[in-house]
């Protein structure tokens, strides 16, 4: 007998890793200058006060848990578009930064995929929106580019969904807003797209809820959410809760809740419960920021 999420090797039943329950906000802009900060989420949903930046401060980059309690903060732009990382340990201690792989990019969106796997997917690059990928390792190595797979869009978001799949959603695809989706294989292949439900946007925010489930939230050109069910389907508009707002960013916490944070001119968060219900607004902790990283990793 094999139940959700187990394996069976040589007869021994293997149980799937505990999924990561802290998380951690990182790096973006005020408006006037790029940041480094970060600020680090509690098993409780509480954002804790900022810790001085590590690693190139930059805007518009992705982040997404890797190795079952890591995280990888990568691309985004300083001046012009980067590829370099920084990964982050089990214990939200965030790694100055290594060299990157792939191509150069901002605008993009990445997501866990396999359980303990990453991927970084579509953006900008120089002047051109790209549908490439870039899958990463359970040790948080990067690979060279996988040419992509959809439409190609700036300004989306990713989440993981299904325990083991991601699925990449909205954007702007050449001065357009879109509601196509891109469904991830648990062994990171980006699938072509799906006719889009709900509002299009930009520069929304996405998390894994419920243990496996998706949300979409936000975002500029519509004020409502978007669930994900475990199989990927998305779900039709259900009315904004909180204060409308876009340049947000999302991330799981705690086992099967998540959370949205700032956005464009707000210090505010909004916690999802395990069954996708967004909560009111709570008051922010720490630099008011947008355009920055979100992401999973260590164990309560």
């Amino acid at each position: 007998m094999e139940f959700s999420g187990m394996t069976i090797t040589g007869g021994v039943i293997i149980a799937p890793p505990p999924p990561s329950t802290k998380a951690i906000f990182g790096y973006g802009t005020n408006g006037a200058i790029s940041l480094s900060i970060t600020n680090k989420i509690s098993n409780a949903g509480v954002v804790a006060t900022d810790t001085t930046g590590v690693g190139t401060a930059r805007r518009l980059l992705a982040a997404a848990g890797y190795g079952t309690d890591k995280a990888i903060f990568g691309y985004g732009f300083a001046g012009g578009g980067l590829s370099m990382t920084n990964l982050v340990s089990n214990t939200g201690v965030v790694a100055t930064d290594t060299t990157g792989v792939g191509t150069a990019r901002w605008s993009l969106a990445a997501a866990t995929y396999g359980t303990d796997k990453a991927i970084f997917g579509y953006g900008v690059s120089a002047v051109t929106t790209v549908s490439t990928t870039n899958l990463v390792s359970n040790t948080g190595v990067v690979a060279t580019d996988t040419f992509g797979i959809g439409t190609a869009r700036r300004d989306l978001a990713a989440a993981g969904y299904g325990t083991d799949k991601a699925i990449f959603g909205y954007g702007d695809a050449g001065g357009t807003n879109t509601a196509v989706t891109n469904l991830v294989s648990n062994t990171g292949a980006v699938s072509t797209d799906t006719a889009g439900v709900g509002t299009a946007r930009k520069v929304l925010g996405a998390a894994g809820y419920g243990g496996d489930k998706a949300i979409f939230s936000y975002g500029n050109g519509g004020y409502v959410t978007n669930l994900v069910s475990n199989t990927g389907v998305v779900a039709t508009n259900t009315t904004g809760v909180g204060t409308f707002r876009y340049n947000i960013t999302a991330t799981s916490y705690g086992v099967d809740t998540a959370i949205f944070g700032y956005g464009e001119s707000s210090l505010i968060t909004n916690l999802i419960s395990n069954t996708g219900v967004v909560a009111t607004d709570t008051v922010g902790v720490g630099t008011l920021r947008w355009e920055y990283g979100a992401a999973t990793y260590g164990y309560a």
